[in-house]
C-alpha cells in the first residue's frame, strides 16, 4: 500500500494564497472608503460653506387670509301666493388690507348692490349646492366691480356664506 508522505501534505497546505484576492480586497476597501468620504462631503460641505442644507430650506409660509364680514341681510324672494325671505350672511376674502379698508369705506353702496342682486329671486333657484356656488360667484362679480369711474376692482377673491336661510 502506498502511503502519502508527510512532506507532500505539508507542501500543499503551506502554499501561499494567490495575490489576486488580496488586491481585490484592497480595491473593495478603497471603493467603499471613497464612497463614504463622498457621502460625508455631500452632506457636510454645504453647511461649512454657508449654504443651507437641503432639509433646512422651507417653503415660504402662505399669507394669512384677509376677510371682511358683512352683517346679515334679509331680502324678499319672488314667490307666488305667500311671502318668502332669504336671510344671508357672508364673508368676503380680499387681497390685502387696502382692499379691506376700501370695502369698509364703501359698505353702504356694496350692501345696496347686494339687495338689488338678491331681491326678487325665486326660492327654487337657491336650493342646491350648485345654485349657492353660482350665487356666490354672482355676488363676487357684482361687489368686485369698480366703485367709480377710473377706480380698480376691489380685489375680492371669493364669497363664503356664514348664514343661508330660505323661509
Amino acid at each position: 500500500m502506498a502511503s502519502s508522505s508527510p512532506v507532500a501534505t505539508a507542501a500543499v497546505t503551506a502554499a501561499p494564497a494567490p495575490r489576486r484576492s488580496s488586491k481585490l480586497l484592497i480595491g473593495l476597501v478603497l471603493v467603499v472608503g471613497i464612497a463614504a468620504v463622498g457621502a460625508a462631503a455631500y452632506v457636510f460641505v454645504p453647511r461649512f460653506m454657508g449654504a443651507p442644507a437641503a432639509e433646512t430650506v422651507k417653503a415660504p409660509a402662505p399669507d394669512k387670509p384677509i376677510f371682511v364680514m358683512l352683517d346679515p341681510l334679509t331680502v324678499n324672494l319672488q314667490s307666488e301666493g305667500r311671502s318668502r325671505f332669504l336671510q344671508i350672511g357672508m364673508a368676503l376674502k380680499v387681497r390685502d388690507e387696502p382692499a379691506k379698508a376700501q370695502i369698509v369705506e364703501f359698505m353702504p353702496e356694496l350692501r345696496s348692490r347686494l339687495l338689488v342682486l338678491l331681491s326678487n329671486r325665486p326660492p327654487e333657484s337657491l336650493v342646491t349646492p350648485e345654485d349657492k356656488a353660482k350665487l356666490a360667484e354672482e355676488i363676487r362679480a357684482a361687489l368686485n366691480a369698480p366703485l367709480a369711474a377710473g377706480m380698480p376692482e376691489l380685489g375680492i377673491f371669493s364669497v363664503s356664506f356664514s348664514t343661508f336661510v330660505v323661509q
